[in-house]
């Protein structure tokens, strides 16, 4: 095993348990939300969001303490919009993460509960623990999460998006829509990360620079593995973009020139953390594992 391999691992063995320990019990009342809560978040996924708030927060020196309930919020907003994004009034889905989707094990209305749920429950977590040194600098990190997550952010990407099936985008709409729909999570979770320890004005410019870059990256990977692998190796449906004649990377450049598009975007994320240091090591790691995964 690789030392990124093993950090990785040791990442995601521990987001899992804050996670397990954040989520409500399935004995509580109301039980089946709980359930579905639990389904949803636990036992899954590649964790790059809290991955990448773990690597940022070593940038910055962060306790890693703080850090690891600023990934788990991260994570739960993460989960709740796959739960939605899921529904027949969505993607209309019935796989992820290799199981089925939330409102197919359970119902469509508890999955719409569980996914506000988690949105809830993600907000609660950034407010209850101490993840900053001072009152000011936690509440920015709740506006940040919270603009990530709306309508100028997620929610306004995948507006954009169902806004445009079947409908031609050029290369600055297709970005523009994805550094909403994508980008925004995941540049929260790079900032939460080194929100929780200090962050300068020059590392907060090149962290936010290298985020985007890896948020983009992200999604073209996305649109290259939905167009040209198995739904056994995704996990979820394979060929949906098509399928539904929604604009992806794959459909307006061709899947060749996507995956160059992908390698200069990780160029680009190496080269926005030039002045970081050792101390950056991890984002390059995580670089490269965003455009070279094949899943």
């Amino acid at each position: 095993m690789t030392d990124f391999a093993a950090w990785t691992q040791g990442c995601q063995a521990r987001i899992e348990s804050v996670l397990a320990e954040w989520l409500p019990p399935v004995h509580i009342a109301p039980q089946r939300l709980h359930d579905a809560m639990r389904y949803a978040v636990l036992g899954g996924g590649k964790r790059v969001r809290p991955l990448l708030a773990f690597a940022a927060g070593e940038v910055c020196g962060a306790d890693v303490e703080r850090v690891q309930h600023a990934a788990a919020a991260v994570e739960l907003i993460h989960a709740y919009s796959l739960v939605h994004d899921d529904m027949p009034t969505m993607d209309n889905d019935a796989l992820r993460r290799g199981k089925p989707t939330v409102h197919v094990e359970f119902d469509e209305a508890t999955a719409l509960l569980a996914g506000d749920a988690l949105q809830s429950l993600a907000f609660d977590i950034l407010a209850s623990t101490p993840l900053a040194d001072d009152a000011a600098s936690q509440l920015k990190m709740v506006q940040l999460l919270a603009q990530a997550a709306g309508s100028r952010g997620m929610a306004g990407g995948q507006a954009i998006d169902l806004a445009s099936v079947g409908k031609p985008l050029d290369l600055t709409e297709l970005e523009f829509m994805h550094i909403h729909k994508t980008g925004a999570l995941i540049r929260a979770a790079v900032l939460l990360g080194a929100n929780c320890g200090r962050l300068p004005d020059a590392t907060r410019t090149a962290l936010d620079h290298y985020a985007k870059c890896i948020g983009l990256a992200f999604q073209v990977v996305d649109d290259v593995l939905d167009a040209e692998t198995p739904t056994a190796t995704l996990g979820k449906t394979a060929g949906k973009d098509a399928a539904n004649n929604k604009p992806t990377y794959v459909s307006l450049l061709g899947a060749a020139r996507a995956r160059e598009l992908a390698q200069e975007l990780r160029a680009d994320a190496h080269a926005a953390l030039a002045g970081l240091g050792a101390p950056a090591a991890r984002l390059r790691q995580l670089a490269d594992f965003v455009v070279e995964r094949t899943f």
